[in-house]
């Protein structure tokens, strides 16, 4: 599977983006999803996450209420809806998949597949 996220970009504090990350090589059919990101000079860190098996979403507390993630399946595409954006939410975001498990959605270790990064910028 390869993935490309896309939907970064500029945008003033508590304004809102739509980032998508799209599925090419295979389908996401019985893939789990989440979206992880990094700050400059910080370690990679759990966004949020859909399974596949029954759509559960999970979140960072630090983006409840906040972002929401969604997925499309006829699209083979995922969303990360973040609304009121503050300036820590500056970071490069990343997609990630794995073929569907019970491990944590939160560990990055379990991904198989990841996108290259949209780098989202948050002015206050």
């Amino acid at each position: 599977v390869q993935l490309q996220a896309s939907g970064g970009g500029l945008v003033q504090a508590g304004g809102s983006l739509n980032l998508s990350c799209a599925a090419s090589g295979r389908t996401l059919f019985r893939h789990d999803l989440a979206w992880f990101r990094q700050a400059p000079g910080k370690e990679r860190n759990f966004v949020a996450a859909i399974r596949w098996s029954g759509g559960s979403t999970y979140y960072a507390d630090s983006v409840k209420g906040r972002f929401t993630v969604s997925r499309d399946g006829a699209e083979n595409t995922m969303y990360l809806q973040m609304n009121n954006l503050n300036a820590e939410d500056t970071a490069v975001y990343f997609c990630a998949a794995r073929t569907q498990t019970l491990r944590a959605v939160s560990q990055g270790r379990w991904y198989d597949y990841w996108g290259q990064g949209t780098l989202v910028t948050v002015s206050s």
